[in-house]
């Protein structure tokens, strides 16, 4: 338990705004292969077969139109304006043009791939040739990212591809070779050479996986080297560095990352002249304020303790590209161990902001992790943990923007569910990052005891909806335990399964009171009454509303049609397409019990609870659900104001309530496991139509 001066000194977080930089060109060290979409070592093995379709794909598509004698037309990525810019139209006139059109000779890459075969066009996107700058000092990367069975005479149709690492897996984009260009000059990114267009056909790849040029605008180098190594990137200043920052150098290189450090190029003279006792140059950018340094040159100032001093002293900025296990083809390498978890954060259900919103900041989707023994002589773990928002880049167009994005780590014991509202109230986080920033990853390395925790990755204020990857690089072995593992054993606490007492005390609670709402309503109809006094959906409907409109306290309108009818289907056991009394009266009393709980929620008396209650709710109703379903939930019930009314809750609960009944009534072992042939999935699926009430014209529609 934390004291209160230790929850009001954590309580309040910070939200920090990133000016988006064409940073300096990266140097990227040797020996190393690419990694592939799958973290685990086990599921690793699946990736050459994942590359030779990637390739068959490609081949399949060149052949095609070789055998056709056509050159290929990429439609998802047309020569026209829309691939170029999407808020404003570019001031010159632009014509797209092959390769043979632009010179006589094209050639693919020519005497092999370097950095003078990098110029910077008309796009702020400096960052972009950075990283590729970095490709060209590591063949094995390269040749993962940049194909180089590709030309313009051999097979040649038009059509070029390249990979790149997408949210944890490897995709291939096709591109066709019409470049824009401006008085038969490449407008963009080009070659010192002008019959070489590699890094053009790169830098187009690359935009159509963000869907224009434009969207490539301004960036950081970092996230480039992402998408073509499918690593983990560090960034530290280096006057700001942790203490230990030597020792995490050292072990980066013993277990293969690719690091590269930037100087500043008024203190370059002075460095030259420790250089130059080592037969060693710095490569000099005339146009760049920061100057990288190659990998051989850090493994000098690694040297010693004392050599590291003097790298601290000249150097301003390190970067460290850290590679997943299946990256490394050196078997005696120190290799990380690496989990990688999905989520998203949805309005009103699971975007809770940051802790400044006590209220919400627990729906935030929870990640648990398991430190199973510290490091190698150490008594703590180091874990690196890179929370990664997904595809606002590629959003820019719709407006789009990067969110202030951060996480919190926090001790915990033991405990299989969602942490409740009260375990943040009063525990302090283990560890967090510095601040939230509007950056697409966010890294920070931690040294952890061994032991339980959960990660709380989140957004800085609620309601900002978007994909994230959440990925958590560790020295030592670690067991990743999320909501996957607890959704095989979820299990509905309802009291739908009640014993012959049970059910008997049931059926005579508030039986004469049934007997009478039943009584009335028949002889206000004025309509001739069945000694089984069954109602359908029309008179179920009127029956319930006479009785809530007498509960002035939750100001509804009622019960919808819609409504009425999924509960008819929920519990009409007989199959009549009515409710008799003692349906009704199961009914009636569930409904009761919910409505204490919607009572319980609605805080404020307004007759609405918010979305974000709405899982507090549903776990005391007796139901434990995944964010999944949640996020459903809450787009599917919640109003603009992410409130729910108490006829939408009545309605969740009544659904939910039969999805649970159908699964049980099919789990004939109790394992939580079903087994469905063709005529029980008939079956299922047509009692989900009538729970939920859908008509024609959606049917229509789908």
């Amino acid at each position: 338990m934390s004291s209160n001066s230790n929850m009001a000194e954590e309580q309040k977080f910070s939200e920090t705004s990133v000016q988006l930089t064409e940073a300096a060109p990266q140097i990227v060290g040797s020996g190393f292969t690419a990694p592939g979409n799958i973290y685990s070592a086990i599921l690793s093995r699946n990736e050459a077969v994942k590359d030779a379709r990637r390739l068959k794909d490609f081949q399949e598509l060149r052949d095609k139109y070789v055998l056709k004698k056509v050159l290929f037309e990429d439609p998802l990525f047309p020569a026209e304006d829309s691939s170029l810019f999407y808020s404003e139209k570019f001031p010159l006139k632009l014509e797209w043009k092959r390769p043979s059109d632009i010179c006589s000779n094209p050639q693919f890459i020519l005497g092999g791939a370097n950095r003078t075969d990098i110029c910077q066009g008309d796009l702020g996107d400096c960052w972009l040739l950075a990283a590729i700058a970095c490709l060209t000092l590591n063949d094995i990367v390269l040749k993962r990212v940049v194909p180089h069975d590709q030309s313009f005479t051999e097979n040649y149709a038009g059509i070029f591809h390249f990979q790149f690492w997408r949210y944890g897996e490897w995709v291939d984009v096709v591109v066709d070779d019409r470049l824009p260009t401006y008085k038969n000059q490449l407008v963009f990114t080009r070659s010192g050479q002008k019959n070489e267009f590699w890094s053009a056909l790169l830098e187009k790849a690359y935009a159509k996986l963000h869907g224009s040029y434009e969207a490539l605008k301004g960036g950081n180098s970092l996230e480039a080297m992402e998408d073509f190594t499918g690593g983990l990137t560090e960034f530290y200043e280096i006057t700001e560095a942790p203490k230990e920052l030597y020792n995490i150098m050292r072990k980066a290189l013993k277990r293969g990352s690719l690091m590269s450090c930037a100087i500043d190029v008024r203190i370059l003279n002075e460095l030259d002249a420790v250089l130059v006792k080592n037969q060693l140059n710095l490569i000099n950018i005339s146009d760049a304020s920061l100057c990288p340094v190659p990998l051989i040159i850090l493994l000098i100032f690694l040297q010693t303790r004392m050599c590291f001093e003097e790298f601290k002293k000249n150097f301003t900025k390190l970067e460290i590209c850290n590679v997943t296990p299946d990256t490394l083809e050196d078997d005696q390498m120190l290799k990380w161990n690496v989990t990688t978890h999905e989520g998203r954060w949805v309005k009103g259900c699971s975007a809770g902001g940051c802790r400044n919103f006590p209220d919400t900041y627990w729906t935030n989707p929870q990640f648990r992790l398991v430190l199973l023994e510290a490091d190698a002589k150490e008594k703590t773990c180091t874990v690196v943990v890179a929370l990664m928002q997904k595809g606002r880049r590629k959003e820019r167009c719709s407006g789009a923007t990067l969110h202030n994005i951060g996480f919190a780590i926090y001790e915990m014991k033991g405990n299989q569910q969602q942490l409740p509202k009260d375990f943040f109230l009063y525990n302090a986080s283990t560890a967090r990052c510095k601040s939230y920033v509007n950056m697409r990853e966010v890294t920070e390395r931690f040294c952890l005891k061994p032991g339980e925790y959960v990660i709380i990755p989140s957004t800085f204020d609620p309601h900002k909806e978007s994909e994230f990857l959440l990925r958590v690089f560790s020295e030592s072995r670690n067991d990743r335990k999320d909501k996957k593992k607890m959704e095989k054993e979820m299990k509905n606490h309802c009291d739908s399964h009640l014993s012959a007492d049970s059910w008997r005390r049931e059926y005579s609670y508030g039986n004469a009171i049934l007997n009478a709402i039943f009584t009335s309503y028949y002889q206000y109809c004025d309509c001739f009454f069945l000694q089984d006094m069954q109602i359908n959906a029309n008179e179920l409907r009127t029956v319930l509303n006479r009785v809530v409109a007498k509960h002035k306290e939750l100001k509804t309108e009622g019960f919808s049609l819609e409504s009425c009818r999924s509960m008819i289907a929920l519990m009409d056991t007989d199959g009549t397409g009515h409710l008799n009394l003692q349906e009704f009266n199961h009914l009636w009393n569930k409904i009761k019990k919910w409505k204490l709980v919607f009572t319980r929620y609605d805080t404020d008396k307004s007759s609405t609870i918010s979305s974000f209650e709405m899982r507090n709710a549903l776990t005391e109703a007796g139901f434990q659900l995944n964010n999944q379903l949640y996020d459903i939930i809450c787009m599917r019930y919640a109003n603009e104001h992410m409130e729910l009314d108490f006829d939408s809750y009545i309605s969740c609960l009544v659904r939910l309530e039969g999805m649970f009944r159908a699964f049980r009534a099919f789990d004939r072992d109790g394992d939580g496991i079903i087994k469905l042939n063709v005529f029980e999935v008939s079956s299922i699926i047509f009692f989900f139509i009538c729970l939920l009430n859908i008509n024609n014209k959606y049917l229509q529609a789908a």
